[in-house]
């Protein structure tokens, strides 16, 4: 079931799985999720996507996104694809969920209900680079303002969360999780 997705309804109730292309091909409403993971300094890891990713590839993002695998919590299915994208063990915790729609110029859309966990890691990733071809630390505010300034370099998920949700990772930052 790796290359097929959990089908939702706005609720997040599951309705079915589908293939994961014709998911995006067919824009179908589907469970996801995306990892931010902080330091002690309170930066963010990104990654930059590889650019033989399906879509938004070589753009920079948060530092591991995904879709949950059927008959897995939505905790171990990101802690396991923390592992295969960027080489990293962390415990994560579910902190906001949020639903975007988007087409991208290759025909794939993405609709997804996207559940948004927060970590902590203060080491070196090691990236897989099917996945993921670079990566850096940024603050809260630096990437806000790179975001702001430069939103091509960014993937449209990345965005919708600094621009819609920014209040969850300045909570985190005044340690009010």
């Amino acid at each position: 079931m790796a290359d097929h997705v959990i089908l939702v309804d706005k609720n997040d109730n599951e309705i079915g799985t589908e293939e994961k292309i014709l998911a995006h091909q067919k824009k179908l409403l589907h469970r996801a999720f995306s990892i931010f993971l902080f330091n002690d300094n309170l930066e963010i890891l990104l990654q930059k996507r590889a650019p033989n990713k399906y879509h938004s590839g070589n753009l920079w993002t948060n530092t591991c996104c995904s879709h949950p695998v059927k008959n897995l919590s939505l905790e171990e299915s990101a802690q396991s694809r923390l592992v295969v994208e960027m080489g990293i063990e962390a415990k994560l915790k579910k902190i906001f969920s949020f639903v975007y729609e988007t087409e991208f110029e290759n025909g794939l859309h993405e609709y997804e209900y996207d559940h948004v966990l927060f970590g902590k890691f203060n080491g070196i990733p090691i990236l897989n680079p099917d996945e993921a071809v670079d990566f850096r630390w940024i603050s809260i505010y630096q990437l806000k303002n790179e975001i702001d300034n430069n939103p091509e370099k960014f993937t449209i998920w990345l965005r919708i969360m600094f621009n819609d949700y920014f209040k969850y990772f300045k909570n985190y930052e005044n340690n009010s999780l």
